[in-house]
C-alpha cells in the first residue's frame, strides 16, 4: 500500500492542507481544479459580491453538474463498450467457423483432385483400349474387305 501524502495548497486564497494517498502533484492538480472553478465563477461581476458560503453551493453545484455529466458519459462509453465486445465475440465466433468451414471445404478440394487425378488416369487408359481396339477392328476390316472385293472382282 503507498504511503500517505500531505500537503499545503491555496484554494480561494486561503492555505489547506490535504492528505491522501495519491501523489503530490495530484492533490496539487485537485486544488488547482477548485481554483479554476472559483475563478468561473467570480468572472460574472454580480458573483464577485456574493456571500462565500453561496459561492461554495454554487461550485459545489456546478461540480456535481459536472460529476453526472462525466458519469452519464462514462456509462454510454461503458455500454458503448459493452456492447463492441459482444460484437468482436460474435466476430470471433464466425471467424472459427469460417476457418472450419474453410478446412472442410479444402480437405474436399484436395479429395476432388485426387479423384479427378484417378479418373484423368482411368479415361486415359480407357481412351487407350477403344483406340487400340477400334485399330485391331480396323485391321481386320481392312483384311475382310480387301479379301471380298478380291471376291468381287473376281
Amino acid at each position: 500500500m503507498s504511503n500517505k501524502t500531505s500537503v499545503e495548497v491555496l484554494i480561494g486564497g486561503k492555505i489547506y492542507e490535504l492528505a491522501g494517498f495519491e501523489s503530490e502533484e495530484y492533490l496539487q492538480r485537485v486544488a488547482s481544479f477548485i481554483n479554476s472553478k472559483i475563478s468561473e465563477l467570480d468572472e460574472v461581476e454580480a458573483n464577485r459580491r456574493m456571500p462565500a458560503d453561496m459561492k461554495a453551493v454554487l461550485i459545489e453545484l456546478n461540480l456535481a453538474d459536472s460529476y453526472f455529466k462525466t458519469k452519464k458519459t462514462a456509462d454510454n462509453l461503458d455500454v458503448d463498450l459493452q456492447e463492441k465486445e459482444k460484437e468482436l465475440y460474435d466476430l470471433r465466433h464466425d471467424m472459427v467457423t469460417i476457418q472450419m468451414k474453410t478446412e472442410s471445404l479444402e480437405k474436399t478440394i484436395a479429395r476432388l483432385q485426387e479423384d479427378n487425378k484417378e479418373l484423368t488416369i482411368e479415361n486415359a487408359r480407357l481412351l487407350e483400349r477403344v483406340e487400340s481396339a477400334n485399330a485391331s477392328g480396323k485391321d481386320e476390316d481392312s483384311g475382310s474387305s480387301s479379301g471380298s472385293k478380291k471376291g468381287k472382282k473376281k
